[in-house]
């Protein structure tokens, strides 16, 4: 698994639910792991990238997730289709190690669009979630007591300036996951 890139991923949604609501934003961060002379990790930047992805049934969107996310069709405009997103998202993860904070809801979401379009899925199939290495690395802390991206940023003294965008929160998990691994 350390020769394996990983892949910090954020997805934004038209509401919770990935058999009824879409993929309108995947952020993503390609990091490569190597080791420093003493053998501590050391993670360096491969690539950044934000794909939108231009729903095809707003109507049943959540307002609330859409309040949240920021999205207005005027963004929209020139965002991919779905099945253009997900084969640059496939290409450019090839091999890689899925990171996200809640990983379950962003990969159930990825899935379905694999499914969808007919794209094929070439992350490695090792996925981490950072809200599981939190608890099982800092549930003892006494200023830990969410598991939240924002309340665990707040703990760790990360920024996330554009919450709920999808590049911005991959920003956060990659900086939270080196936090953690350095506990």
């Amino acid at each position: 698994m350390h020769t394996h890139n990983l892949a910090f991923i954020d997805t934004e949604t038209t509401g919770l639910d990935p058999e009824n609501h879409e993929i309108i934003q995947i952020g993503c961060i390609l990091v490569s792991q190597n080791q420093d002379a003493q053998g501590s990790p050391v993670y360096e930047t491969v690539e950044e990238f934000e794909l939108k992805v231009k729903p095809e049934h707003i109507e049943k969107a959540d307002a609330v997730a859409l309040r949240i996310n920021g999205y207005n069709e005027a963004d929209w405009v020139f965002a991919y289709t779905l099945k253009e997103a997900m084969q640059i998202f496939s290409d450019k993860t090839k091999d890689a190690i899925m990171v996200a904070h809640n990983m379950p809801f962003d990969f159930a979401f990825l899935l379905k669009a694999f499914s969808t379009t007919k794209v094929v899925n070439k992350l490695h199939y090792h996925k981490l979630d950072t809200i599981s290495i939190a608890y099982a690395k800092a549930r003892k802390k006494d200023d830990i007591n969410r598991f939240s991206l924002r309340s665990l940023c707040e703990v760790f003294k990360i920024e996330n300036k554009k919450a709920h965008t999808a590049l911005s929160d991959c920003r956060a998990t990659f900086e939270l996951y080196k936090k953690l691994m350095s506990l």
